[in-house]
C-alpha cells in the first residue's frame, strides 16, 4: 500500500502558480516580485532589451500554413536531436552543404535568413526553400518562397543527408573527437562530467561532453562525519531526462505531452497534469521533508517558457529521485515506470497518510535530535530570503553571461575591471552595477547586513566562477565565424584556377592556405557551439538548482509553521475537566450514573490516545527537520557549489587549450604559404 499523509484536503495558503498543485507555499514568490519584475520563467535576460520581431513571427508570414515536403523536417531533425526547436549557423551550413550548389550560393542563403547565431525551425525550413529554388535556377529570394507558399507548392529541395558531415558540436561523446581535416590539430580530451544531481536534460545521451578529464578523486573530504549519506554519494546520483514530445488532444483541449527517461525502466509519456498530481500526493505524504515546487503553468506558452519548464521538471524530478527518503516511494517509482500513468491511477488505490503514520522514531534517533534545533532553525530562518535572492542573482547573470557568449544577449557596458588597461576606453558589453537586479527588499535587508561576512563571498565567487566568460566578447562570436568559414569557402571557389591560365602555384598555395583558415574557423564555431550548450545545460542548471534548493528549504519552514499544530495542550485540559467531571458523577451516583461514567472513560482514554499520537508525531516533526538538514541541506548546498566550480574550471582549461591547439595548428598548416 502506500503511506503518506491523512486523507483530509490540506491547503497551506499561499499564492500557488500551478492552479493548486505542486506550487510553492512561499507566500510572495522570490522568483516573482524581485530582480527588477523578471519572470525567471522567460528566456529574455534582464534587463529586457527593446523587443525585436521574432524570426518565427517574421518567417510564419513567409511558409504560413503550407506544407513542408518530409524532406524539410528529416534535415532539421539530424541536426536538432534534442527537440530545441533552433539549431546553430554551420549546422544549417552542413546541411545546405550536401546540396552540392557553389559555396558562394550556399553563404548568401544563409545570410539571406539570418543574422543571428541560431537558426529557427522556421528558417532553417526558408533556407531549405530556397535551395531547392538554387538547384532549379530560379530566383533566390525570400518573396519567391512566400509565393510558392501561398500556393501550398514549397519546393523539395536535392540533399544527400547520407554524407552529411560530422560536426564537433554534435553532442555525442565520440562524434566530438572526429577531424575530417587533417591539417587540424586539435587534440581534446576525453570528455566526462560529475554533476552531481545530474541536471543536463536537454539530449538524451549516456554522458555529457565536458571540455577536460576529471579526476579520479574530484574533492578533498570535509572532515565532518556522520553526513548521513554513503561515500561519495554525488557520483551516484540516478539522472531522470526530461524531453518535449509535443502537444496532443483536440483544439479546445490541447495538452504539452513530455517524455521521461530514466534508468529504472523504458521511457514513458506524462502530461504537465500528472506530474501536479503526484506532486500534490508526495507534498500530503512528506510534508516535513525538502521537496521542490513544480515550475508554473502559462496559457498559450511560447516555445521559450516551455523549454524553461522542461527544464525546472526535470531538476525537480532530479531533486525528488535523489532525496533519501523520497526516493523509495510506490508512487515515485509507478510515475517513473507504468507506460500508461492514468491507467494506472485508476486500478490501483493511492494512501494520502502522512508519513508519521507509519513510521516511528527509536530512542536512538530521538537523543540524536540537538536540543538547540529552534535556535538553528532560526538562524536558517535570517538566512534563507538573502541566500534566495543572492542565488538568484547569479542565475540571471550567468545566463546573461552564457547568451552574450552565444551572442544572443542583451548588450549591457562592462565593468571596467574585467578589461585589459588598453581596451579600457571602449565601450564594451558586460556587466555594470546599475543594471544588477535590485538590491534585497526591505524585510531581508537588515539580515543581509548583520551577516554581511556570509554574503560578502557571493560576489567573489560570482566573479571567480564567471570571470573568464567576459574575454570571449572581444572575439568573434560563433555565428559570425561559421559565415567566415562560408565566405571563405565561397573565394576558394571563385578563385579556383589562376587568371592566367596556367599553373601558378603562387595562387594554388594561397588557395590551399585559405581551405585551412576555413577548416579551422569552423572548428572553432564548433568548439563555440559546443562549450555554450554545455554550459546551459550543465554549469547553469546546477546553479538553478542550488537556487531551487533554498526555494524548498524556505517551503518546508513555512509548511512546518502551518503543519506542525497540534492539539496536545487543549486535550491535557480537555482530560483534566473530563476526570473532575468523572469523579463528580462517581459521588453522585444518581440514575444510570454506570453508563454515563463509562462514557466519561472511554472519551478519556480516546483523548489521552490522540495526546500520545501527537506526541508521537511532534517527535517526528523534529527528527524529520534535523534530517533534512543535516543530511539533505548541509550536504547538497556545499557539495553542489564545490561540483559547479570544479567542473567549470575543468572544462573552461580545456576549451581554452583545445581553442589554442586549433589556432596553432593553423599556424602551422599556412607557415608554408608561398609569397612569390
Amino acid at each position: 500500500m502506500f503511506n503518506a499523509p491523512r486523507a483530509q484536503p490540506l491547503r497551506y495558503g499561499g499564492a500557488t502558480t500551478t492552479g493548486g498543485f505542486g506550487g510553492s507555499f512561499v507566500d510572495e514568490n522570490p522568483l516573482a516580485a524581485s530582480y527588477d519584475n523578471l519572470d525567471p520563467w522567460s528566456a529574455t535576460p534582464s534587463p529586457s532589451a527593446t523587443p525585436a520581431p521574432s524570426a518565427n513571427t517574421v518567417f510564419s508570414s513567409v511558409i504560413a500554413d503550407a506544407t513542408v515536403p518530409a524532406i524539410y523536417n528529416q534535415s532539421f531533425q539530424l541536426v536538432d536531436p534534442g527537440n530545441t526547436g533552433e539549431v546553430s549557423v554551420n549546422s544549417l551550413s552542413r546541411v545546405l552543404g550536401t546540396s552540392s550548389l557553389p559555396a558562394g550560393t550556399i553563404d548568401r542563403i544563409v545570410n539571406l535568413v539570418s543574422n543571428r547565431p541560431r537558426v529557427s525551425k522556421l528558417e532553417f525550413f526558408v533556407a531549405l526553400a530556397l535551395v531547392a529554388l538554387a538547384q532549379a535556377g530560379k530566383d533566390v529570394s525570400i518573396e519567391q518562397v512566400a509565393a510558392l507558399s501561398q500556393q501550398n507548392t514549397l519546393p523539395e529541395p536535392s540533399l544527400d543527408l547520407s554524407r552529411l558531415p560530422p560536426s564537433a558540436s554534435t553532442f555525442a561523446p565520440n562524434n566530438y573527437r572526429q577531424n575530417s581535416n587533417p591539417g587540424v590539430r586539435a587534440p581534446i580530451p576525453t570528455y566526462a562530467t560529475d554533476d552531481p544531481w545530474n541536471t543536463n536534460s536537454r539530449v538524451a545521451v549516456q554522458s555529457t561532453p565536458t571540455f577536460g578529464p576529471v579526476p579520479e578523486n574530484s574533492g578533498a573530504p570535509s572532515g565532518l562525519a556522520g553526513s548521513g549519506l554513503p561515500a561519495l554519494w554525488w557520483k551516484k546520483q540516478d539522472s531522470v531526462n526530461v524531453s518535449v514530445l509535443g502537444q496532443q488532444g483536440f483544439i479546445l483541449n490541447r495538452y504539452m505531452v513530455y517524455e521521461i527517461s530514466s534508468s529504472r525502466g523504458p521511457t514513458v509519456p506524462r502530461r504537465y497534469s500528472e506530474f501536479a498530481f503526484v506532486w500534490e500526493c508526495l507534498l500530503r505524504r512528506y510534508p516535513f521533508r525538502l521537496f521542490p515546487a513544480l515550475p508554473p503553468k502559462r496559457i498559450g506558452a511560447d516555445e521559450a517558457f516551455i523549454e524553461q519548464r522542461r527544464r525546472g521538471l526535470a531538476r525537480s524530478l532530479n531533486f525528488v529521485i535523489n532525496h533519501p527518503i523520497i526516493k523509495d516511494d510506490a508512487l515515485l517509482a509507478a510515475f517513473l515506470t507504468e507506460p500508461s500513468f492514468e491507467v494506472w491511477r485508476k486500478n490501483t488505490p493511492i494512501s494520502l497518510d502522512e508519513e508519521s503514520v507509519s513510521k516511528r522514531v527509536d530512542r536512538n534517533e530521538e537523543m540524536s535530535i540537538p536540543s538547540d534545533l529552534e535556535e538553528k532553525l532560526a538562524i536558517l530562518r535570517r538566512r534563507i530570503n538573502p541566500l534566495i535572492e543572492q542565488w538568484q542573482r547569479i542565475c540571471i547573470l550567468a545566463e546573461r553571461v552564457i547568451k552574450r557568449r552565444e551572442a544572443a544577449a542583451v548588450r549591457i557596458p562592462l565593468r571596467p575591471g574585467y578589461l585589459p588597461a588598453h581596451f579600457a576606453h571602449f565601450s564594451l558589453p558586460a556587466f555594470s552595477s546599475t543594471v544588477l537586479p535590485s538590491a534585497p527588499s526591505s524585510d531581508t535587508a537588515s539580515t543581509a547586513t548583520s551577516h554581511a561576512p556570509m554574503f560578502a563571498s557571493v560576489p567573489n565567487m560570482m566573479d571567480s566562477i564567471f570571470g573568464g566568460f567576459q574575454s570571449m566578447d572581444l572575439g568573434i562570436d560563433q555565428g559570425d565565424m561559421a559565415r567566415l568559414t562560408n565566405t571563405l569557402r565561397a573565394v576558394v571557389e571563385v578563385n579556383d584556377s589562376c587568371w592566367r591560365g596556367d599553373d601558378c602555384e603562387l595562387s594554388s598555395g594561397v588557395r590551399v592556405g585559405l581551405q585551412a583558415v576555413a577548416a579551422h574557423t569552423q572548428r572553432s564555431s564548433e568548439l563555440s557551439e559546443l562549450r555554450t550548450r554545455t554550459l546551459f545545460d550543465t554549469t547553469l542548471e546546477s546553479i538553478k538548482a542550488q537556487r531551487d534548493l533554498y526555494i524548498a528549504m524556505k517551503d518546508l519552514l513555512i509548511r512546518n509553521d502551518r503543519l506542525s499544530i497540534d492539539q496536545v495542550e487543549r486535550l491535557k485540559q480537555r482530560v483534566e475537566t473530563t476526570s473532575l467531571k468523572l469523579e463528580g458523577v462517581k459521588a453522585a451516583q444518581k440514575e444510570g450514573w454506570q453508563d454515563q461514567v463509562e462514557q466519561l472513560v472511554a472519551a478519556i482514554e480516546k483523548d489521552q490516545a490522540t495526546i500520545a499520537a501527537q506526541l508521537s508525531r511532534r517527535v517526528f516533526v523534529r527528527a524529520c527537520l534535523w534530517h533534512e538538514l543535516r543530511v539533505v541541506l548541509h550536504n547538497r548546498e556545499n557539495t553542489l557549489v564545490t561540483q559547479i566550480v570544479q567542473t567549470f574550471s575543468r572544462e573552461e582549461q580545456g576549451y581554452a587549450e583545445n581553442m589554442a591547439n586549433t589556432w596553432a595548428s593553423l599556424s602551422e598548416a599556412v607557415s608554408d604559404m608561398p609569397y612569390e
